[in-house]
């Protein structure tokens, strides 16, 4: 199975946490996300991200191939932990009604605040209300 070789860990050195988005451009051919994800020595995402990412596959091929772009890449998931749960449910409170931050939104952000992780993102409208989390805005063009 993939997962084994696809590292679910908490590393001791973390650098960015990459949004859902960001990996979209880069499997998509985006030059600046190339750009940016080339120059990261390995990185983080949410388990969240890599079940948003297999929800967007059109076919076995193209999950695999996925698959194979977030091994060779280096990629760490980040697993949902209850801490991270409850961080999340907090931002849901805090902010559903006035800014509509949504479940998926909310468990990404509450990793990286519990990693103590920049998120990087070209969606920084969704998450610009969390508090406590550090943002790193990316531009596909």
């Amino acid at each position: 199975m993939w997962m084994h070789t696809f590292a679910i860990c908490e590393r001791e050195e973390l650098s960015v946490l990459i949004d859902t988005d960001v990996l979209i451009w880069y499997l998509r051919g985006n030059k600046n996300a190339y750009k940016v994800i080339d120059a990261q020595e390995g990185f983080e995402i949410s388990a969240v991200t890599y079940m948003e990412l297999v929800q967007g596959m059109r076919d076995k091929n193209e999950l695999q191939k996925m698959r194979k772009a977030l091994t060779e890449l280096d990629v760490t998931m980040l697993a949902i932990s209850e801490s991270i749960t409850s961080r999340a449910m907090v931002i849901v409170e805090e902010n559903y009604l006035s800014s509509s931050v949504e479940l998926a939104d909310a468990l990404i952000a509450a990793t990286a605040i519990e990693h103590g992780l920049d998120l990087l993102t070209g969606n920084v409208k969704h998450y610009k209300v969390i508090k406590n989390l550090s943002l790193k805005n990316f531009r596909p063009k």
